[in-house]
């Protein structure tokens, strides 16, 4: 690996050290049914948006919800304090595509149809509005 290449790597490391977030890799739903759920709670406060998301009646809600709790957890074990109501809001949270699983579908007539298992990754970040 070049110079210029390592240098922008430790950067990035050293960004997300400061930052606050969760991850939840290969969650077998396809994304457009996630991104549905991500778009209810993006920018808002983070008890509202748990809120919001413990009565949704999406699947896709409660792997939202995890992320988020373990989000806020990172944020308090970092700050080595408890975050107080309304300090904490969700400033960033995206789904990625994840892999695709090819399977086939008996059809008629002895042909095949192929079916694609899609999967996701989701990323959310927290933070307080004065950081932004």
């Amino acid at each position: 690996m070049g110079a210029r290449k390592r240098l922008a790597a430790e950067a990035r490391k050293a960004a997300l050290k400061t930052q606050y977030f969760a991850k939840q890799t290969n969650v077998p739903s396809s994304p457009r049914k996630m991104r549905y759920v991500v778009d209810m709670v993006r920018g808002m406060e983070v008890n509202r948006a748990l809120g919001t998301l413990r009565f949704s009646k999406k699947a896709a809600s409660l792997v939202v919800e995890k992320v988020l709790l373990s989000a806020i957890a990172n944020w308090e074990q970092k700050n080595e304090r408890k975050a107080e109501d309304g300090e904490l809001f969700i400033t960033k949270i995206f789904v990625d595509e994840g892999v695709t699983l090819k399977r086939m579908r008996p059809a008629p007539q002895g042909r095949g149809y192929r079916i694609r298992k899609r999967s996701n990754h989701v990323t959310l970040f927290v933070g307080t509005k004065t950081n932004d």
